[in-house]
């Protein structure tokens, strides 16, 4: 019995220094605070939100504005795509600019396809879309505000 007790005691401090290097690693895999980042969503979510609020109306009367949302967005993604440890952000970038998705991607490739589309439509998008935004806004302003190293 008392052979047990010593290798159990023996193996607890092994565990505890692993659950504590995981918990090290697993800390240190998201980026820091950025300013840039937050003030891009911020931005970038007040300007998709309004510029949908036009999509009653034909694209192609929006169509310049529409890309150059569209590059800014990219040049949004492409940002959180280059900081280090900042995949989840990344991922949600991706997801909302994806045109193939149910996001302001696939919202602007379906108001381009169609030219107009429905007020309710838009509303109910522009609802999910400020909701994706928030998403991003509330990540990035979680993240701890130290210095990033480059």
């Amino acid at each position: 019995m008392q052979n047990k007790l010593n290798i159990r005691l023996k193996i607890q401090p092994q565990i505890l220094f692993s659950l504590i290097s995981l918990l090290l690693i697993s800390c240190s895999t998201i980026s820091v605070f950025s300013p840039e980042a937050y003030k891009q969503a911020v931005d970038l979510k007040v300007e998709s939100v309004n510029l949908m609020s036009f999509a009653n109306m034909p694209y192609d009367e929006f169509s310049d504005e529409v890309e150059f949302l569209k590059t800014e967005l990219n040049k949004a993604y492409e940002y959180a795509k280059g900081r280090p440890n900042n995949e989840i952000s990344t991922k949600q970038w991706e997801i909302l600019i994806n045109p193939d998705g149910n996001l302001l991607g696939g919202f602007l490739k379906r108001w381009k396809a169609d030219s107009t589309l429905s007020q309710m439509f838009v509303v109910e998008m522009q609802i999910l879309v400020a909701d994706a935004f928030d998403t991003i806004i509330g990540l990035e302003s979680g993240k701890i505000d130290t210095p990033e190293i480059n």
